[in-house]
């Protein structure tokens, strides 16, 4: 005698297995979320940013006139140069403890100096806008730069879909990068500013095109593929700097490439 399998706990366990496929997406999407919004928990304040070549800083010191009012670069030595004090490494050090070195210096010659440090050019560290933006490129990296602080800096265009903005933080690894998609749209609707997550350096915002523009694109390169290669034969240097940067920086990130047409993972 044959057995047959009873048809009605098909059903159940199909719709079990794609369950176990849907929670698994959701549970990888969750943790890149997770990533993103412990960001606010990191040392990313202004005050914890680390001095490196180039940035600029400018020291204040009502009782130090040789140091008072002075605006360096910091050289590719890490050092700054000041009157009485000649050079000073302060690479690597928060505003906060190049201030306490300075008047740990300054008190050779005075008794209790006041010096505060703080950054005005922050050009060591960066973040990268990309897509439908007017200006893409490098922006610097403050310490304290959310999603909407890097996208009030550039210009949205009228293809650009700000419901799927993505905010891409690139790793080693392709288990290291994660990325989420924050609807820049509801937030300036709702004023919720929950996704409006912080970024870190070297983080991508990448702005894609409407699904309507996006046609449009694939229609004009096939019907014009001359113009889209001449597009891509004089991309800016700028949206190539994502690459030279993690390269200079000996992080191996790589994972991520860029072209005229915008992000390609």
């Amino acid at each position: 005698m044959r057995h047959t399998v009873p048809t009605a706990g098909r059903p159940l366990r199909l719709w079990v297995s794609l369950l176990g496929l849907l929670l698994t997406g959701c549970a990888s999407r969750y943790d890149d979320l997770k990533v993103f919004l412990q960001g606010h928990e990191h040392e990313v304040a202004a005050s914890d940013y680390r001095i490196e070549p180039p940035d600029v800083i400018e020291i204040s010191s009502p009782t130090c006139p040789e140091v008072d009012g002075e605006t360096q670069r910091v050289g590719a030595d890490g050092k700054v140069t000041l009157k009485l004090l000649g050079d000073v490494k302060i690479s690597d050090l928060t505003p906060r403890e190049a201030g306490a070195k300075l008047r740990e210096h300054l008190a050779v010659y005075y008794v209790d100096p006041e010096v505060s440090v703080r950054v005005v050019g922050y050009e060591s560290k960066k973040v990268f806008v990309f897509g439908e933006v007017g200006n893409p490129g490098a922006r610097p990296f403050t310490g304290r730069d959310s999603v909407l602080d890097v996208l009030a800096g550039t210009r949205l265009l009228r293809t650009s879909w700000g419901a799927m903005v993505k905010v891409i933080r690139p790793g080693p690894t392709e288990q290291d990068r994660h990325e989420i998609v924050v609807d820049v749209d509801r937030i300036m609707q709702t004023g919720d500013l929950r996704q409006n997550v912080l970024l870190e350096e070297g983080d991508i915002v990448y702005v894609p095109p409407t699904p309507l523009a996006f046609a449009g694109q694939c229609i004009m390169q096939v019907l014009f593929p001359l113009s889209a290669a001449a597009e891509t034969y004089s991309t800016p240097a700028t949206i190539l700097a994502a690459n030279d940067y993690y390269r200079d920086r000996g992080t191996g990130r790589t994972s991520i490439r860029f072209n005229a047409g915008g992000l390609r993972p």
